[in-house]
């Protein structure tokens, strides 16, 4: 495949060369390369194609790998590895020997973290926005998790300690309104169901009515009752954790990207972006069904028959029988 400005690029610093007016142009190039790469080699596609953008502008405004990129779930990284000086080794990806399908840090210096999956991003990029702070570096540390992660127990503990810490770090919601399957939802969706179910109903009047008998604690409930709505808006819940936070915008929008992250490259403390992206973007018949594409086997790119033998989709039916 013909790929004239990806063919010259290998490491973000060939990257960073490009006038911006390039990108657009290097990002479907970047596409079309993730999508005839595992089709040959099988892996995870959709969540891949849906991060293009996003690596791009990474890549393209930081200073990898002196500022610290950190994957939350590693399988989205196959457009960073490519970027990064590995794209003559992609036909080689989780075979015996060849390219690991997540970043690995033996493999490259710009894996900074080695993740699987998943929720583990905000709390390494913490700890080396944390490290750079003690050294008087003066690096960034950026974090990017889905938002399915971002429901996890050990990623709110990350928030809550980035919130108060003297450190540049960056989070990047990337919401793609998945984890693997569309049942789990993104956050926002997630806290608002929490809000209006039965069990937040039964446990607000149940407390009513224990306070009732305390007026001031009563008032002070109510208070609560009224900021824990204010949750299910995304920048109040990040605002409390003591994130300035910056979003939504268009994840696959380089001009909205890019101006942005240069913005916030030049702020202090602790930053929240949230980027909306589309899981299998580009790609037709991963954008109509994300989850078949999720990981499947080789595939062929033009009709999209799959190689069930190897797919996402047939493990998952095996496990659960």
């Amino acid at each position: 495949m013909t790929s004239f400005l990806l063919e010259n690029i290998h490491d973000p610093a060939d990257l960073r060369k490009l006038p911006r007016s390039q990108l657009p142009a290097l990002a479907d190039e970047l596409r079309a390369f993730v999508l005839d790469s595992v089709s040959r080699t099988g892996g995870h596609l959709s969540s891949n194609l849906g991060t293009v953008e996003l690596t791009v502008a990474l890549h393209y405004v930081f200073n990898t790998p002196y500022d610290r990129l950190v994957w939350d779930v590693g399988h989205q990284t196959y457009p960073h590895k490519i970027l990064t000086g590995r794209r003559d080794r992609m036909a080689s990806l989780r075979q015996l020997g060849g390219l690991s399908g997540f970043p690995q840090r033996a493999e490259s210096d710009y894996d900074a973290f080695g993740t699987a999956h998943s929720s583990t991003s905000i709390s390494a990029a913490l700890g080396m926005a944390m490290a750079a702070r003690l050294k008087g570096e003066n690096r960034h540390a950026i974090a990017v998790i889905g938002d399915g992660a971002m429901s996890a127990g050990m990623a709110f503990e990350a928030l809550n300690n980035a919130g108060v810490a003297d450190c540049n770090l960056l989070v990047i919601l990337n919401d793609n309104d998945m984890s693997i399957s569309p049942p789990v939802g993104a956050l926002n969706r997630y806290l608002a169901r929490l809000m209006s179910g039965q069990f937040y109903a039964a446990a607000k009047n149940v407390g009513k009515d224990v306070l009732k008998v305390a007026p001031p604690l009563f008032e002070l409930a109510k208070r609560f009752e009224e900021s824990a709505k204010g949750l299910v808006v995304p920048a109040t819940l990040f605002e409390k954790f003591g994130f300035n936070y910056i979003g939504p915008i268009d994840g696959h929008d380089l001009d909205s990207l890019i101006p942005t992250l240069e913005n916030i490259k030049h702020l202090k403390g602790p930053q929240f972006l949230h980027v909306v992206t589309r899981k299998g973007q580009g790609y037709k018949l991963a954008e109509a069904d994300p989850v078949l594409y999720h990981g499947p086997g080789k595939f062929n790119p033009a009709g999209g028959e799959i190689d069930m033998s190897l797919s996402f989709r047939t493990t998952s039916k095996l496990m659960s029988s």
